[in-house]
């Protein structure tokens, strides 16, 4: 009688185990296929970005750039109009573009709000020649 428990038994923990090792073998399966799919996604990203290569920026003139500055400097003394950081900076930026007749306005006002700053009255000057 003790043999027929003993197989009895046997037979559940050996079924149990196969569905163990069942699921186990699914979950690999599972695993791996999701990772050679996710390897292959990849891969496939990367080359269909190399093939669709993005434009080159067009190279922005300095000119462009100079004037984009002056935009900016010009937005800011409309807030602030003694902003004497916007004002250096579109004394400078109209310097650099040539234009002393505009560069005058801002340096003026710089050397009225800092009279004691004699570079500020020196380049006023060297301006107006």
């Amino acid at each position: 009688m003790e043999s027929t428990q003993k197989k009895s038994s046997a037979r559940p923990v050996h079924r149990s185990d196969r569905i163990k090792q069942i699921f186990v073998l699914v979950s690999m399966v599972s695993f791996g296929g999701s990772a050679i799919f996710g390897i292959f996604s990849l891969f496939s990203s990367g080359l269909s970005s190399q093939h669709q290569q993005k434009p080159t920026p067009v190279a922005v003139s300095q000119e462009s750039l100079l004037a984009a500055q002056e935009r900016g400097y010009e937005t800011v003394l409309q807030r602030e109009p003694q902003n004497q950081t916007a004002l250096e900076g579109l004394a400078n930026v109209r310097l650099q573009m040539n234009n002393k007749v505009g560069a005058i306005e801002p340096l003026e006002k710089l050397v009225k709000l800092n009279p004691g700053r004699s570079d500020y009255k020196a380049l006023l000057r060297q301006v107006k020649k």
